[in-house]
């Protein structure tokens, strides 16, 4: 007898992810658009999971990020993803987490790293995501 599905740890994953989407603007209706909008939550996310930010300082934040966008009158297309990433950059920098010193050793640590590192077989599926299930 095998595990039910929602028992996995992928299962408890996607609880911790579908709570927290629920909480977001727009709550679980957000679809995510091109595949880097799913990296910049998933970021968001595994951030938030390590330790580097508390959820509570991100949706500050992210309506910072928005306001400032809509008083510049920003670049159109509008793109919440692209707010999403300015307000995690900025709680994480304000952690120190993207500080000048952080950025430095991760740049020399991804310079110093061959090109063909851990790039054994192309990777191609499409990324994808599985609607919510109640």
């Amino acid at each position: 007898m095998g595990l039910r599905p929602d028992a996995t740890e992928l299962g408890d994953t996607r609880r911790r992810v579908e709570a927290l989407v629920s909480e977001l603007p727009g709550g679980s209706q957000r679809a995510f658009e091109q595949p880097w909008e799913l990296r910049a939550f998933a970021l968001a996310v595994a951030a938030y999971h390590n330790g580097q930010y508390e959820w509570s300082e991100f949706p500050m934040s992210l309506i910072s990020a928005i306001k400032d966008w809509e008083r510049s009158g920003g670049p159109a297309p509008w793109s919440y993803y692209e707010r999403w990433l300015t307000a995690l950059e900025t709680v994480l920098a304000g952690n120190g987490v993207l500080s000048e010193a952080a950025l430095d050793e991760r740049t020399k640590a991804v310079l110093a790293t061959p090109r063909t590192a851990n790039h054994h077989s192309a990777h191609r599926d499409p990324v994808a995501i599985d609607p919510a299930r109640r």
